[in-house]
């Protein structure tokens, strides 16, 4: 059960250009948008955000930039961020083998050793406390331009706010990203917890 439930998008109608951004990457305005409407300027603040970490002109592939999100969010520990970014990384073209790898994917055969660098990082990033290490960020260079870091630690940064809010708001998953999550991650044991409706 949310702790705050989120409001109809009607609520403050106009912040439906920033509702409908979502639209594009998701198929629909996600609960947690819909739980910050109540201080509008947060919504805008966060659009933007998320427009620049998600940018389509970036250099690291947006469905990679998913799945980083869905490791930094997996060590935030936050359900309902691991299903969207199933989501989002199956939008931008991941195939079914490698988002069911994420957990994985130090071993997996679907990721390359650039792509395991850049989850470890991601993955170290997230921990509470931090960490990364001289020696992990040097690897990370030897695999990824100054830029592209930039850009993965961006996700990582976003997600931690997302995580901390959706953890703590327990939002209500939606119907479309539960069902990925279950359908990729159900024999690794994942479930929505607290973000079941």
């Amino acid at each position: 059960m949310p702790r705050l439930a989120p409001l109809s998008p009607d609520t403050t109608p106009e912040l439906r250009s920033h509702f409908d951004f979502f639209l594009g990457t998701l198929g629909f305005t996600p609960n947690s948008v819909l739980t910050m409407q109540r201080k509008p300027k947060l919504v805008q603040a966060f659009a933007q955000l998320n427009a620049a970490v998600m940018d389509p002109e970036g250099e690291v592939d947006l469905g990679f930039r998913r799945l980083i999100g869905h490791v930094a969010s997996q060590a935030g520990g936050c359900l309902y961020c691991q299903a969207h970014t199933l989501l989002g990384a199956q939008n931008f073209g991941v195939d079914a083998a490698k988002l069911a790898d994420v957990w994985q994917y130090a071993t997996s055969p679907h990721y390359s050793a650039r792509e395991r660098t850049a989850l470890d990082f991601a993955l170290a990033a997230a921990a509470q406390p931090n960490a990364v290490t001289d020696a992990q960020f040097d690897v990370l260079r030897q695999h990824w331009s100054d830029s592209e870091i930039v850009e993965i630690l961006g996700v990582v940064a976003m997600f931690g706010f997302l995580n901390r809010w959706n953890d703590t708001m327990a939002t209500p998953l939606e119907p479309v990203p539960a069902a990925i999550a279950e359908k990729t991650l159900d024999t690794q044991g994942w479930q929505a917890g607290k973000h079941a409706r």
